[in-house]
């Protein structure tokens, strides 16, 4: 009788929290509709349109005759691809042949093994486009230069690569699956040459550079427009995450540099092969709804699929082109603004992953970093492109960028808990917050942004770099113009004594500049790509992260990531009777914040000699409380020391032992 009323109790419970969850539902929604992102108006209608218009040319041609920079660029392509182009003239087949492809057999059904591939069947009327190796990118093969590769290369045996694990690096028959991304490399790497091709015409109307890259694209897509999803013989997460060349949606690049070729050919194929273009806009309507469908929603992942999602959008005619009205608008809206179980809207995303308090994104410092650099190149990509600012939208975005600096040490590299290294501060969020700030004339935005660049810009190694010889340096990437009446701003402008960050369970403390500069910085476990690690620590001195952290190893995906790097003696941190773990990479084990001094965040008002901060962590494996005191005492202008008191019992008793794991700079 008792086991039947605690069982109606539960089912009582679960029908109180749906509720509650549907409830939650709908407030979401209603949110969202009330800060909708409005769509750009006047949408181009001619081609090109991502990065320029027809109307533009004279003006890149210009600027082309007068800057050193552009001339280089440009001859930089060209020495890329102007051998392929004069050969394809005389050997058409030369360079097509070398795209990874079901040449013979015309498989359009892919199957995969979890994380690698299996084998494919069925046969579409074309070869088709075959699918990556493995999820995992790690392999002892090498991708190999476009004269080895085997022309029509389709062979049982698999693929015919260099071994760079043996001597000589002898070539070899090998198994898609031991593969990583090769085959998906070398696919991109002969779609680049096309693109490139594309834009070479439409600047200089070259023909021969026209012919090149339609064969090439022509052939990718008609055998792509025969490809199913790729399913996943174990059934498992694996299925939710697949694309149609990759294992993961948010690899789907190659797609970018196919909406770029589409966009410089499309008056090319207007003129030439007009009755191709209803399948080419299929073809690509059908990878994006793909890449919407799959994935991760409440990561970088999201944002990443975006990107992607809008470059193909914009190459698509507008909705009412379309018998199913799926076309420019619907696409650019559903990044923006609508919500699916694998895609959010880029408001709700924001929403999720940002704490409004700090402006800190919620995973690891190297994916965070990412995902606001991302973010700010977004917008200003968005803003090129439509000549719609959308960053009024996004409030989150400047505190997300000024808080960057937080995450240095005093030698200038940043902390690299979770799946993270150590490395410089990017500047980039900064450049693309100077340039919306230009093109929209927004002064304030301008000052503020170039104090901040001035200062990390010119502490990178080779900022001053040319531009590469991308057709992206003549748009987006061109050199930034800063204005030089706007002052170089301070670092204390940035970075405070103690600062935390709740939604990642991060503490730092900090004190100094340089080489005497001393700072430790205390981490748990929420978010994603992070650890295994309890109260895990690392430790400034001397100009050096001597106390560091492993970071990720060769890569999340490797065993050694799994039994090591990721867990707690990879860690500074103790650990308890030899088996404390728990989930990596997304986790939910967060430290309390017990005491801090001086509050986070507190610029004046203290004594700056002396710092700490007290956590508590309940480590899950063994039920034990574990706390952490640690402060930093400064003592004279190049001396101090820290205090590192850790404590740590079993709740239940029957403590073994209790091992503090400390890994100093060499060790």
């Amino acid at each position: 009788m008792m086991f039947t009323i605690i069982k109606r109790l539960k089912i009582k419970s679960r029908a109180v929290i749906c509720t509650y969850v549907l409830i939650g539902c709908i407030s979401i929604s209603f949110a969202q509709s009330t800060e909708k992102i409005p769509l750009p108006t006047n949408l181009e209608q001619g081609y090109p349109r991502l990065y320029i218009t027809q109307d533009e040319k004279k003006d890149l041609q210009k600027t082309i005759k007068k800057e050193t920079w552009a001339k280089e660029v440009l001859q930089g392509i060209h020495d890329r691809i102007d051998t392929h182009v004069k050969r394809h003239q005389s050997d058409p087949e030369w360079m097509v042949s070398r795209l990874q492809m079901h040449w013979k057999t015309k498989a359009a059904n892919i199957y995969v093994n979890g994380v690698n591939y299996s084998h494919a069947d069925g046969e579409a009327p074309v070869p088709t486009v075959r699918f990556v190796g493995a999820r995992d990118y790690t392999t002892p093969y090498g991708k190999p230069d476009l004269e080895d590769i085997l022309p029509y290369m389709d062979d049982p045996r698999g693929l015919y690569l260099p071994n760079r694990s043996k001597e000589g690096k002898p070539f070899e028959w090998v198994h898609p699956a031991k593969t990583g991304r090769i085959i998906y490399s070398i696919n991109e790497e002969i779609i680049g040459l096309a693109r490139d091709a594309a834009f070479i015409n439409w600047l200089e109307n070259e023909e021969e550079y026209a012919k090149f890259s339609f064969d090439v694209f022509h052939k990718y897509m008609e055998g792509m427009s025969y490809r199913s999803e790729p399913i996943d013989l174990l059934n498992g997460h694996i299925q939710t995450l697949v694309g149609f060349t990759n294992f993961q949606v948010i690899h789907e690049n190659v797609l970018i540099e196919i909406a770029e070729l589409y966009d410089f050919l499309h008056p090319y194929i207007e003129a030439k092969y007009p009755q191709h273009i209803a399948m080419y806009d299929k073809t690509i309507k059908r990878w994006t709804d793909q890449i919407i469908k799959n994935g991760v929603p409440q990561n970088n992942w999201n944002l990443h699929q975006a990107k992607i999602i809008l470059k193909a959008a914009m190459v698509l005619q507008d909705d009412r082109f379309y018998e199913d009205k799926k076309g420019r608008e619907y696409y650019i809206d559903y990044i923006l603004n609508v919500t699916s179980a694998r895609q959010w809207s880029l408001t709700k995303f924001m929403d999720y992953g940002y704490d409004k308090e700090n402006g800190v994104w919620a995973e690891c410092p190297g994916y965070s970093m990412g995902v606001t650099k991302d973010l700010t190149h977004f917008v200003e990509d968005f803003n090129n492109t439509f000549d719609h600012n959308i960053l009024p939208y996004m409030p989150i975005m400047e505190d997300a960028v000024k808080m960057l600096p937080q995450y240095l040490f005093p030698n200038g590299q940043t902390v690299a808990f979770g799946d993270s290294f150590y490395g410089p501060l990017s500047s980039e969020p900064m450049n693309d917050m100077i340039r919306i700030a230009q093109k929209n004339n927004n002064v304030e935005l301008e000052e503020e942004f170039t104090a901040m660049y001035r200062l990390f810009a010119d502490n990178e190694a080779g900022q001053k770099k040319k531009p590469g010889a991308d057709i992206s340096s003549f748009f987006a990437s061109k050199p930034l113009e800063i204005n030089p009446k706007y002052k170089k701003g301070n670092l204390d402008d940035y970075v405070t004594q103690t600062f935390y960050a709740p939604n990642v369970s991060w503490h730092v403390q900090r004190m100094g500049k340089g080489k005497n500069g001393m700072m430790v910085s205390l981490n748990a476990s929420l978010g994603n790509h992070m650890h295994a690690n309890g109260i895990n620590m690392e430790l400034y001195g001397k100009g050096l992260v001597q106390g560091s952290d492993p970071g990720k190893g060769a890569g999340y995906l490797q065993p050694v990531y799994l039994e090591f790097y990721s867990q707690f003696p990879a860690h500074n941190t103790v650990m308890v009777d030899g088996v404390s773990s728990y989930t990596e990479m997304l986790s939910y084990h967060a430290f309390d914040l017990m005491g801090q001094y001086p509050i986070s965040g507190q610029k004046e008002g203290y004594y700056k000699d002396i710092t700490y901060s007290d956590v508590y962590f309940l480590e899950p494996e063994t039920r034990s409380d574990q706390s952490r005191l640690v402060s930093i005492v400064k003592t004279g202008e190049e001396t101090g020391y820290y205090v590192d008191i850790f404590r740590s019992k079993k709740q239940r008793k029957g403590d073994k032992f209790h091992d503090y794991y400390y890994h100093n700079l060499g060790q």
